[in-house]
């Protein structure tokens, strides 16, 4: 992800999170620690017909990533994108050094629950009211890698999809 994805970006991000989308200023401020030799984060889209179609980032501190979003536009859940994107991010991580990966998930996204777990992620906790404003609770899931190999395992597809970073 550059600054130039950043309005088709946040297109995705309001139709999909309307109650708790991302401001523009969170992506430039994540954007900010992508770039460099002291990179901290990872951000990618996936392009299709030259169209943003999904988007993720992650951000690694030590040994510790964490997921800190992931979306596919509607017309392409079912496609294999998810777990695209999700693979990018654990590559991302494998070339951070982290030995585990972590994320929030909404407790009512059944789908997006159900990806992680396909790539190994286990259930940890639970953060009460963490999405706002609709005071939804967030699943937290973690992923532990071995030492010596990469997290970056899992079912993929998506055909046509481009993935940009």
């Amino acid at each position: 992800m550059r600054w130039w994805d950043i309005d088709r970006v946040l297109e995705l991000e309001k139709g999909l999170f309307p109650e708790d989308a991302w401001s523009r200023g969170m992506f430039w401020s994540e954007l900010a620690h992508a770039r460099g030799p002291e990179a901290t984060r990872r951000y990618v889209v996936a392009l299709s017909d030259g169209q943003v179609v999904g988007y993720a980032g992650l951000a690694a501190q030590g040994e510790l990533g964490d997921v800190q979003t992931i979306a596919v536009a509607r017309d392409h859940w079912g496609t294999g994108l998810g777990g695209q994107l999700l693979t990018e991010l654990l590559r991302a991580a494998t070339a951070f050094e982290c030995a585990e990966v972590m994320l929030e998930c909404r407790v009512d996204n059944t789908r997006a629950q159900k990806l992680y777990e396909r790539f190994g992620f286990e259930a940890i906790g639970f953060r009460r009211g963490y999405y706002q404003p609709g005071n939804v609770d967030a699943l937290v899931m973690r992923l532990t890698t071995e030492p010596g190999s990469g997290p970056a395992d899992g079912p993929t597809s998506g055909q046509g999809t481009e993935i940009n970073g």
